[in-house]
């Protein structure tokens, strides 16, 4: 049965147009021919916006994932390419110890480098926790000991073991403290 025979007359006679029409009389084969052929248009319209905006949602999707798999991959770049200094200053200290000891060169040298670094790391929102004399502070520190002392108050940090850091003040490494105590 055809999508025009299964619509009863009474069902036709309360289409918009025939009530537009307001002369009460049916539509010729025709009008509903040019009917029919103008919804089969606006449908066919229709179904192309909704391929297309599929597409350009899979495009775009597509497109996303790309970029955050690059964004992943290649995301310490920069980062990488500011240590690559570090690293060359590194081995040309470590080649010059190899020939010379002057021990005044060296620390000199390193000195610079570890400057490098911390520039390097500084620009990239990374802060070194280095807490002594402080009070002693469980969301950045992490208490290796305690030792007993009167010069400073109790629960300051005498003594860092190892510093921390954060990473755009997210905590990354807390630093590793020995803390005072009552003697």
């Amino acid at each position: 049965m055809d999508k025009e025979q299964e619509y009863s007359d009474e069902e036709l006679a309360e289409t918009p147009d025939n009530e537009a029409s307001g002369n009460g009389e049916d539509l010729s084969h025709e009008e509903w021919g040019r009917l029919l052929e103008e919804a089969r248009s606006k449908a066919d319209e229709h179904w192309d916006q909704v391929v297309r905006t599929r597409a350009e949602l899979d495009n775009l999707k597509k497109r996303h994932q790309r970029e955050l798999e690059n964004a992943h991959k290649y995301g310490l770049e920069k980062f990488v390419g500011e240590l690559l200094g570090v690293r060359d200053s590194l081995e040309l200290g470590f080649n010059a110890a190899k020939e010379n000891h002057d021990v005044e060169k060296l620390l000199e040298g390193t000195e610079l480098t570890l400057k490098m670094l911390a520039d390097a790391m500084a620009k990239f929102g990374v802060e070194q926790i280095d807490p002594e004399g402080e009070p002693f502070n469980p969301e950045l520190h992490q208490a290796m000991g305690m030792v007993p002392t009167n010069d400073v108050p109790p629960n300051t940090v005498v003594n860092v073991v190892q510093k921390g850091y954060r990473l755009n003040g997210r905590l990354v490494r807390p630093a590793m403290v020995m803390v005072s105590q009552a003697a």
